[in-house]
């Protein structure tokens, strides 16, 4: 056999063998596209159908009755911001000092593993960490006051039932992890010799950091923070350990919240076609708020590759 007779078989077994494997490829991302256009479109078909003006202007209903979904709007983006509050200036500094200061210490190897375990955690488990630490016990301390005012002091008391401050701490946890590693991963990628010219000039070396590093990661940064926020946006089962719900209007930290997650959790399992309805229309709000901020932050992202 001559050797442009082998070479030709070489080459045609190496064509089939690519044609199959780019057949299975392709076969195997439109199934995942036709399921994720299924679900699209049923969330569309179901929510938008659902979508009228006293979804934003009513509380949510009790059973049998006709509502809205204002209470649990307010209440998901209240503790939502707070727990981005809470999250995003830890996630920022332990970020910075991994990137700037411990480099290579063994404390930063050891925080990149904890949060690299806090990254991949199911969120059920920070759930019910919230719930043990401030849900179950009950909590009761006064702050002396000067005067009469407050008679003398403050008293707070804490835990022994579910809170929208539990509710936000557990989506900080959430958060944290995200905002440290997009943290590091952006400050590292901002070239030695712009640190190097600014200390040249005598800036200290915190200057440098706020002056120089954050405003060369600035954009990375804030799509750490968005993807987040998209992140916590729907998640329900840390919110079943520690919010719970609450069907009338409250914005108070230390009882019940409303929120989405869990409204559209216990509204879906219902028997009333109102509350399912609900679930739908809560479940399209949540999907359009996680579809826009992960526009901006790809935005964000393209923008900062083409400055770069």
């Amino acid at each position: 056999m001559s050797a442009t007779n082998m070479d030709m078989r070489l080459y045609a077994s190496r064509k089939l063998r690519n044609t199959v494997m780019m057949t299975l490829c392709v076969a195997a991302a439109g199934i995942g596209l036709m399921w994720l256009a299924l679900i699209l479109g049923t969330l569309l078909f179901e929510g938008v159908t659902g979508v009228e003006l006293k979804v934003f202007t009513e509380m949510t209903p009790p059973p049998g009755d006709s509502g809205g979904l204002l209470n649990a709007i307010v209440g998901s983006l209240f503790m939502t911001v707070l727990g981005t509050l809470l999250g995003t200036p830890i996630g920022i500094l332990a970020g910075t000092y991994m990137a700037e200061y411990g480099r290579n210490s063994k404390l930063t190897m050891f925080v990149r593993f904890i949060n690299d375990i806090l990254l991949s955690a199911p969120s059920i488990v920070i759930g019910l960490f919230v719930y043990t630490i401030l849900v179950a016990p009950h909590i009761e301390f006064a702050i002396p006051m000067p005067g009469k005012l407050f008679g003398g002091a403050i008293e707070i008391e804490l835990g022994g039932h579910f809170s929208g401050l539990a509710g936000a701490v557990a989506l900080a946890i959430i958060v944290i992890p995200v905002v440290v590693r997009t943290t590091e991963d952006m400050l590292n990628l901002v070239p030695v010799h712009l640190r190097e010219a600014a200390s040249a000039l005598g800036m200290p070396r915190s200057l440098v950091i706020r002056h120089v590093a954050y405003r060369a990661a600035r954009a990375g940064i804030i799509t750490g923070v968005l993807l987040a926020v998209a992140r916590i946006s729907g998640e329900t089962a840390p919110l079943l350990f520690t919010a719970l719900n609450n069907q009338f209007w409250s914005l108070e930290l230390n009882h019940p919240l409303a929120n989405l997650p869990v409204v559209i959790f216990q509204y879906a399992m219902s028997p009333y076609e109102e509350w399912q309805r609900l679930a739908w229309v809560g479940a399209l709000l949540i999907t359009t708020a996680v579809l826009l901020l992960s526009i901006i932050a790809r935005t964000l992202g393209t923008q900062r590759s083409k400055n770069g």
